[in-house]
């Protein structure tokens, strides 16, 4: 086995082989004067079950098309097969026709994997459940749920309300609820647009409760900001907010400083610099990747990752 990592979160897949014990794999990745990416692997692989370890987070086409370079790379390298390890899939929002002659890029996106060479997909906590569908090759699909529980019930938060900030995430929150223990409510919402958010209602009790807002991607933070603001007039105490993938931006890190969540809890999926003024805690997911790629490697369940009390976290 080796695993490999692009330039998009080289800690994190330092970080898996080291919880594998192996060292992480030589490659050699650097731009031409023309921006064009050029790569190298610095090692046999022939015959090698291989792991490439590649977010597509900002800048996405980028580390996308370093990607599908890197997976050719190895192909033409002979590895015996390679497992695309995509912490964070980028373009999943565009998993649907919603308007007339837009693009589903999430389906183009995973064409492109498959045909760049990649045998296998890892990935976590996907926008869109439907877009393992997207694919014609074996998805290992994980929760990043597993991680939050663990700091969550060390917090030992009391009289909690999980809150959904819109419809969509209601499955993930109502799985939250059910392993902590709380109390279920919805934030009803309308988009006014990509980046802005119109909080409408609340549909649930949250006077005097301890919230968690659980989300899987924030980038500029409009939905939950805006979610956090409503709740702290409805009577809210403290407001958490977990977030697998954080994504943000400029703007969407200026909202939270600004916002009445206490504490953001994210994953170190995505790969971004320390942020002053905002109490954030992000926990790695390295041991949960590290533990599926060993599993694959041997052939054994990966199942049992995302299973608590009997029950699964989608």
């Amino acid at each position: 086995m080796k695993i490999f990592s692009g330039s998009s979160n080289e800690p994190l897949a330092r970080a898996i082989a080291a919880y594998i014990g192996i060292e992480l794999g030589k490659s050699t990745i650097r731009p031409f004067p023309d921006g064009e990416t050029f790569v190298k692997i610095e090692e046999n692989v022939r015959g090698e079950d291989v792991f490439l370890v590649q977010s597509s987070s900002p800048p996405t086409n980028h580390h996308l098309m370093e990607m599908f370079i890197m997976i050719d790379a190895l192909r033409r390298a002979s590895a015996a097969r390679i497992t695309a390890v995509v912490p964070f899939y980028g373009y999943a929002r565009q998993d649907r026709k919603d308007q007339p002659r837009v693009p589903i890029t999430a389906k183009l996106v995973a064409n492109l994997i498959v045909a760049a060479g990649a045998n296998r997909i890892l990935t976590m906590d996907l926008h869109a459940q439907q877009i393992q569908g997207f694919f014609d090759i074996p998805v290992d699909h994980l929760y990043a749920a597993p991680v939050m529980y663990d700091y969550l019930k060390r917090k030992n938060l009391r009289d909690l309300v999980v809150v959904s900030p819109d419809v969509g995430g209601l499955k993930m929150a109502y799985a939250y609820s059910q392993v902590m223990e709380a109390g279920l409510a919805i934030v009803a919402k309308r988009r006014k647009n990509a980046t802005e958010v119109e909080s409408m209602a609340v549909i649930g009790e949250i006077r005097g409760k301890n919230v968690l807002l659980v989300d899987d991607l924030t980038e500029t933070a409009g939905t939950l900001t805006q979610a956090a603001e409503l709740l702290r007039r409805k009577g809210a105490k403290k407001i958490l907010a977990c977030v697998s993938h954080a994504v943000l931006n400029e703007v969407g890190i200026e909202r939270l400083r600004k916002s009445s969540i206490d504490e953001l809890v994210t994953t170190d999926t995505v790969l971004r610099p320390a942020i002053s003024g905002l109490k954030v805690t992000t926990l790695s997911v390295a041991g949960l990747l590290g533990e599926a790629i060993k599993r694959i490697h041997s052939n054994s369940s990966v199942t049992s990752l995302f299973e608590f009390r009997g029950g699964r976290t989608s």
